[in-house]
Parts: structure tokens; C-alpha cells; sequence
């Protein structure tokens, strides 16, 4: 058969442009056909899933692409390492579990957050990152242009959306409202969220305390709670050159 037909046939046409040369074989031999075509498939399937991890990596909308194995636990003894660590093994995900993560500024909330995404990508799961405010903004954008139903379905879709700087002010009516929406639609799928505050301090930026209590209390009951705190995290991050000396002649 024509390679140009095989290729056809099994859907590997990329794979026919390679030269011949990248399939070795141990003592110079020759493959047979069938452990050529298994090959040739299994080579196939590593491209495909490459293929597809980018493209979730991609609608991710990360910030930075971040992983657990780059955070610097040692930057702060009062970091909860075991706990952050054992949340790296995405039982959570699984069981359609939330994530809080909370403290001060600097301490490396939005730095895990995202490397859990990127540990869901890694298994499979559609991830969408993004700050609080933006996603309250496009919200009302929707109700603006009545493209709500639709701009609301999207955040509903992926199996982690990761909520970045939440509570970070008073919210409006209408505000408190769609996140109320938000969280009731992703019930069963998994939130990580992040805050300079504690979750016991979110309530009184709430208008309605009947809408506080019911989404508080279904968002924070399912949700693993990770109290951070120490010394900021961003210095440990800042551009080192050692070789650039301070200039004398500046007072």
C-alpha cells in the first residue's frame, strides 16, 4: 500500500514527512510491519496528546505558567507545605471539591492557585483563570448586551475555573447576584479561589445577607480551606545579577 493511503487511512499524515531515520531499532535491524504500525500509532498518539495539552494550556488563560515543583516551600516555615502538597494529588478535582486559598498579599496564593490548574491540565481537565473583578465586569457586560446566558455558560463549562483576589471589596447587587449564579451553576465542579481575606470576612461585603449566607455557606462547606501566611513570596521571584554592582556615584 502507498504510504500516502496508509496515511489516509490512520489519520498519521504528519507523521509520513519524517524521515525514515527516526525509528531505531537496537542492533541495526529492521522493524517487521506490525511493530512498524504500532509504532507509528503509538508516535501518533504522543503528538495528539501534546497537541492538546497546548490548546488547554492555552484557554487557560494563566497568568504565568507556574508548577508546584517550582514554588519555594522553604521561603516560609508557616506555610502549610503537607497541605498545599496533598492538594497536588487533585482528589479534590475528582470529587468536584473547591479550593480556598487565603492570607496576605505576597505569600504565593495566585502562584498555587495557578499550578494546580496546571497539574488539572496536565491530567486532562479544562482549566480558565482569572481575576474576580474581570469576570463581575464581563458578567455585566452581558447583561448590558444580553449576551448574559451566554458569557455565564462559558464560566460554567470548564472543570476548574480559578477566581483570583476574591472579596477584594464591597460588592454591588448586582455583583453579589451573578457570583451567587456562578457558584449555583458550577455546583459539582471545582472552584480555586484566592483572597487577602478570610472566608469568615467575606460576608459583610454582601448587600444581602440571605444571598451571602446561601452562597457562602455552599461555597465554603465544600471547600478545602488553606490558610497562608509568612513573609511576601515575590521577593524570592525578583531578577537576580549578581554582577551589577550599585553605582557610587548615585546619592
Amino acid at each position: 500500500m502507498p504510504s500516502c493511503c496508509a496515511g489516509s487511512i490512520f489519520g498519521v499524515g504528519p507523521l509520513l514527512t519524517r524521515p525514515w531515520g527516526w525509528v531505531c531499532v537496537p542492533g541495526g535491524g529492521e522493524l517487521g510491519h506490525l511493530d512498524f504500525l504500532q509504532v507509528l500509532c503509538q508516535d501518533e498518539i504522543t503528538r495528539r496528546e501534546t497537541v492538546a495539552f497546548q490548546r488547554r494550556l492555552q484557554r487557560a488563560k494563566f497568568e504565568q505558567q507556574v508548577t508546584l515543583e517550582e514554588f519555594d516551600f522553604a521561603a516560609s516555615s508557616k506555610l502549610p507545605a503537607a497541605q498545599i502538597r496533598d492538594l497536588g494529588a487533585l482528589r479534590w478535582l475528582h470529587a468536584g471539591e473547591s479550593v480556598i486559598l487565603f492570607g496576605p498579599v505576597g505569600v504565593g496564593k495566585t502562584h498555587i492557585a495557578q499550578a494546580l490548574g496546571h497539574l488539572a491540565v496536565r491530567q486532562g481537565a479544562h482549566v480558565r483563570f482569572a481575576k474576580t473583578s474581570r469576570i463581575l465586569a464581563d458578567l455585566a457586560g452581558g447583561h448590558a448586551d444580553r449576551t448574559w446566558e451566554k458569557r455565564i455558560r462559558e464560566l460554567v463549562r470548564p472543570d476548574v475555573l480559578i477566581l483570583d483576589d476574591f472579596a477584594m471589596r464591597q460588592l454591588s447587587a448586582a455583583q453579589a447576584d451573578d457570583l451567587y449564579e456562578l457558584v449555583s451553576e458550577r455546583q459539582g465542579r471545582s472552584l480555586i479561589i484566592t483572597s487577602n481575606r478570610a472566608p469568615s470576612d467575606w460576608y459583610p461585603l454582601f448587600p444581602n445577607p440571605v444571598v451571602a449566607e446561601s452562597l457562602l455557606d455552599r461555597l465554603i462547606n465544600t471547600s478545602h480551606q488553606v490558610i497562608m501566611n509568612g513573609p511576601s513570596y515575590r521577593p524570592n521571584k525578583r531578577p537576580k545579577n549578581p554582577t551589577n554592582k550599585p553605582d557610587k556615584s548615585i546619592t
